[in-house]
């Protein structure tokens, strides 16, 4: 009697979920953008440090969070455009036209999407603070707050008690605010972390938080000047690359600065 021969399943899957969480605060003349530094697979830590959040221009950070390998293929072809840009017009492009410019390069991708959730964050025009949240084939709103990542739904809800007030009733003599102080968004942006890093295994190892500040603001009078680990990140008429060093003189408009913390590590 033959052995009959069974067919055999041969799948590829060129995707895969590096864990770690970022998310963005939308303030009055400022916005947050943050994100950990762990970049993991399964139960296997690949590396303690992979940035998920990065400046795109002195107005506008991007954090991805996913598939590792399409969010730095994704930062590296987004600031390519914004350099085209530059050099064609003169100067950078506004934060509404990067988040309408980041959707077509995703939806230009839908049938083979980077499996990346984007959120970029930035001032507008006007002044006031904004945050984008993108989905990988391109869906996107303007919205206060928002968290993606392995700890979205610890980050999330938070953030909506937090900062929408959801399952809050206001005193009769002090209505919820419009928006937040700087030093009391950062106080959530780091309980966020503390607490995801403690129920979540793909969270943790270091912090980054990105500053952007509207034209005209400083962190001395926002009450920040004394805040350890930071720097500033603008870029400088001299320095294109974002890095500015010691007695260089800042240039004029939004400033970006960047926070960095340690996490749990285990």
């Amino acid at each position: 009697m033959s052995p009959t021969v069974e067919p055999v399943s041969r799948n590829f899957n060129p995707y895969s979920d590096n864990g770690g969480t970022i998310l963005a605060i939308a303030g009055e003349d400022f916005a947050v953008v943050a994100g950990d530094t762990r970049q993991s697979e399964g139960y296997n830590i690949q590396t303690r440090y992979a940035p998920k959040v990065f400046r795109l221009t002195d107005k506008a950070v991007l954090a991805v969070n996913g598939f590792a390998a399409d969010g730095n293929m994704f930062v590296k072809k987004v600031k390519q455009r914004l350099e085209w840009y530059r050099h064609a017009h003169g100067k950078d492009m506004q934060l509404r036209a990067i988040a309408r410019m980041i959707q077509t390069m995703l939806y230009a991708k839908r049938f083979f999407p980077y499996y990346v959730y984007n959120i970029l964050g930035g001032i507008e025009e006007d002044g006031s603070g904004a945050v984008y949240s993108f989905d990988p084939v391109g869906s996107y709103e303007r919205e206060a707050c928002r968290a993606a990542g392995a700890a979205q739904s610890l980050v999330q809800p938070f953030l909506d008690n937090q900062i929408y007030f959801k399952n809050q009733t206001p005193s009769l003599d002090a209505p919820f605010p419009r928006h937040l102080p700087l030093s009391h968004v950062l106080s959530i942006v780091t309980d966020s972390f503390t607490s995801a890093t403690e129920r979540h295994i793909e969270v943790g190892d270091g912090l980054e938080i990105y500053i952007i500040l509207a034209k005209g603001k400083t962190l001395a009078g926002l009450g920040l000047d004394g805040v350890k680990g930071l720097s500033e990140v603008t870029s400088t008429a001299d320095d294109s690359d974002g890095s500015a060093s010691e007695g260089e003189t800042v240039s004029e408009g939004e400033r970006i600065f960047v926070v960095r913390r340690e996490l749990k590590k285990d």
